[in-house]
């Protein structure tokens, strides 16, 4: 279970005391999530989701993305909504680490997402970066293109433990990248981790997001790259171009993309999946096997960079030229 701190029903109950939302019935942890420690709390008003933010988030983000939530819940946005003490504060402190409570979002996440739930999710995501324009606090994205060297770097020459000339391969594409990225394109605050567990549907419908805590700022076709490579890969490695093609008209609705965003594409979708590769990779090799973190297998995204290496034209994604606009920045 990704729970990191234990907490007792009277450090909760005093907790509680700061709030208008009834008394304590129950809580449990919550087993999905593996950056904070998360608990379900029943209480005599609703059904909540408390959070205590552990080592590996940075305090002082964390105006930024409780701050991000309650902006787009208030325009529209369906994700958990952070609820205010008596005080008006939304962040506190619970058994020594910093804790908000937040509502409870209807929906769970689909193990076998199709085509309509890629379109959703195309849709919500630009409706992100539409109501985040607004937005006054900004984030620099810490798995950003300076990062991935020295996370390549960290592994200390053991990529080759996983697969035999995988060093080399990621040292050539780091260069390819370092030397290739795209800089000149829109930029905005971006989820930057859309993966199917962070999207609840509910009856077929997309019912909100979750789990802000990678959001940043950076190129907005960024993260339709992340999400691309999310959503649109079946378990044999394939790329799925009807899901592509939904996700992007789904997008490309509220968000038409640029012309430099459309060329940009393929190159966009190495790079997101060159930070998750690394990413799993480091934690593959540091990880200690009986650590709460779920390690997950590298290779999967060394499959879909390679695919992405063949891309030629982001027509190949799905992404038809008529859902791209030439309106300057």
């Amino acid at each position: 279970m990704a729970v990191y701190t234990d907490i007792t029903e009277p450090q909760l109950a005093e907790f509680l005391d700061r709030y208008e939302i009834g008394a304590l019935s129950s809580y449990k942890g919550i087993a999905e999530g593996v950056e904070n420690s998360n608990f379900l709390l029943r209480t005599t008003d609703g059904i909540y989701i408390l959070t205590l933010y552990e080592k590996r988030v940075n305090r002082g983000d964390l105006p930024f993305f409780v701050g991000l939530m309650e902006h787009l819940a208030e325009r529209g946005l369906s994700c958990p909504l952070p609820v205010h003490d008596k005080a008006g504060q939304s962040l506190g402190e619970l058994a020594g680490r910093p804790a908000a409570i937040f509502t409870f979002l209807e929906g769970m996440w689909t193990r076998r997402p199709g085509a309509e739930h890629c379109r959703a999710v195309g849709t919500a995501m630009a409706q992100l970066h539409e109501s985040a324009r607004s937005f006054p606090l900004t984030r620099a994205n810490g798995l950003s293109l300076s990062d991935w060297r020295p996370l390549f770097e960290a592994c200390d020459g053991r990529a080759d433990e996983v697969q035999n000339g995988l060093g080399r391969e990621i040292s050539a594409e780091l260069d390819t990248l370092e030397a290739a990225w795209p800089d000149d394109l829109p930029k905005g605050i971006i989820h930057a981790d859309l993966f199917p567990d962070n999207v609840f549907f509910l009856s077929g419908r997309l019912s909100g997001l979750i789990d802000f805590y990678f959001a940043c700022n950076d190129l907005l076709a960024y993260d339709i790259a992340i999400t691309l490579g999310a959503w649109c890969f079946e378990a044999d490695g394939s790329y799925n171009v009807t899901k592509g093609r939904a996700l992007l008209e789904g997008y490309a609705a509220v968000r038409p993309l640029e012309q430099a965003e459309y060329e940009a594409l393929p190159m966009l979708c190495r790079g997101a999946s060159m930070r998750f590769l690394l990413t799993r990779l480091y934690d593959w090799l540091n990880v200690p096997d009986d650590s709460f973190v779920t390690k997950k297998d590298p290779r999967e995204y060394l499959k879909r960079l390679r695919f992405h290496r063949s891309v030629r034209d982001a027509a190949e994604y799905g992404l038809e030229r008529a859902q791209v606009t030439v309106q300057s920045k």
